[in-house]
């Protein structure tokens, strides 16, 4: 089994993610690129000790970048939004 510090590569902070946070108990993940909602779910409850209700993933498309003349594009990475239990809150992203 794949340990789950392989699969959550860190956690997203933007005002969206913020937002979901406070108001739907919604966390926001970057994970790895292999991982899928099964594991991403074990991942979570193992690492932070609460209960996963939902988790939606998706794919995001590398942005385009230029260094002068050269053209290139970031790596597609892989995110992952998951639900917690009503009532619960993983205590270690709280601000």
């Amino acid at each position: 089994m794949i340990e789950p510090r392989q699969i959550i590569l860190g956690v997203l902070v933007t005002e969206k993610s913020e937002r979901l946070k406070q108001n739907e108990s919604k966390y926001t993940f970057r994970v790895a690129p292999s991982a899928n909602k099964v594991t991403i779910r074990q991942a979570v409850e193992k690492l932070f000790k609460v209960h996963v209700t939902d988790v939606k993933v998706m794919m995001v498309g590398g942005k385009q970048r230029r260094m002068g003349l050269y053209m290139g594009y970031r790596p597609d990475w892989k995110k992952a939004v998951v639900t917690v239990k009503q009532g619960e809150r993983i205590e270690a992203l709280e601000r």
